[in-house]
């Protein structure tokens, strides 16, 4: 199992969440963190909470939708002068449910894009290079299950959009100690998924990290959070080296 003790993880969307939830978990495995949110206010509750458990936290803020903020966010991790060997890009916005799809507004396309394709890819590259050099790292980018939905294109086009991203890069990195995965947490009593989902937040936990542990040198899989539901971290891993292959 992949050790986080004392490594560093980069978190967006920490302030409430699924991201909350990862991050008092991963904290409790001892990890460092970098946690992320629109603004700083925001993480003000979650920052306090992991520092308790003895672990360092620091916090950054920027808009997901404006890319020269999200530059910014990166320049300013730059500057703490640590290296950031997990990125967990939890963030993500579900920008409309229109009944009449229809009539879907270009800026659904556009802002969900921006948020949910566009600035984890940025994240991505700007730590793959520091992971590789280093030999180790691993990357989770947050997909969604939602299919068959016209109601919900942009969102569903930009998380698309990024699992391939995501299964491209990870094709450059197969069988080295640097790991690029998809997760999704599934559909979770969140602000995202609404007070009506099947699944409690806390169901997603540990599945929504499986993907930092696991040891195998594999990338480009989608690990699921809920088929993870119930079990401990080491069941979990174990599962999802056994059942959970390489594209390539």
């Amino acid at each position: 199992m992949y050790q986080v003790n004392g490594k560093r993880a980069l978190i967006t969307g920490a302030a409430r969440g699924i991201g909350y939830l990862t991050a008092k978990f991963m904290a409790q495995q001892g990890c460092n963190l970098i946690l992320h949110s629109r603004t700083l206010p925001h993480t003000e509750k979650v920052l306090k909470e992991v520092r308790a458990l003895g672990v360092q936290a620091h916090a950054v803020a920027a808009e997901l939708s404006d890319l020269h903020s999200v530059r910014d966010m990166l320049a300013e991790i730059d500057r703490l002068n640590v290296d950031v060997d997990i990125v967990l890009n939890n963030a993500g916005l579900q920008i409309a449910y229109r009944t009449d799809y229809l009539s879907t507004p270009a800026e659904d396309y556009e802002v969900s894009f921006r948020v949910n394709t566009i600035a984890p890819a940025m994240i991505c590259y700007h730590f793959l290079p520091g992971m590789i050099a280093r030999g180790t790292g691993r990357i989770l980018n947050t997909t969604s299950g939602i299919a068959l939905d016209v109601c919900q294109a942009g969102y569903s086009a930009s998380k698309a959009a990024l699992d391939k991203i995501t299964i491209d890069l990870g094709s450059r990195v197969q069988g080295t100690d640097v790991l690029i995965n998809l997760t999704d947490p599934g559909w979770c009593r969140t602000d995202l998924g609404g007070p009506h989902a099947p699944n409690a937040p806390e169901s997603a936990i540990p599945g929504i990290v499986v993907g930092v542990f696991v040891d195998d040198r594999k990338s480009g899989r989608n690990l699921g959070a809920q088929h993870f539901a119930g079990l401990t971290l080491a069941e979990a891993v174990e599962k999802a080296e056994r059942e959970f292959d390489s594209p390539y």
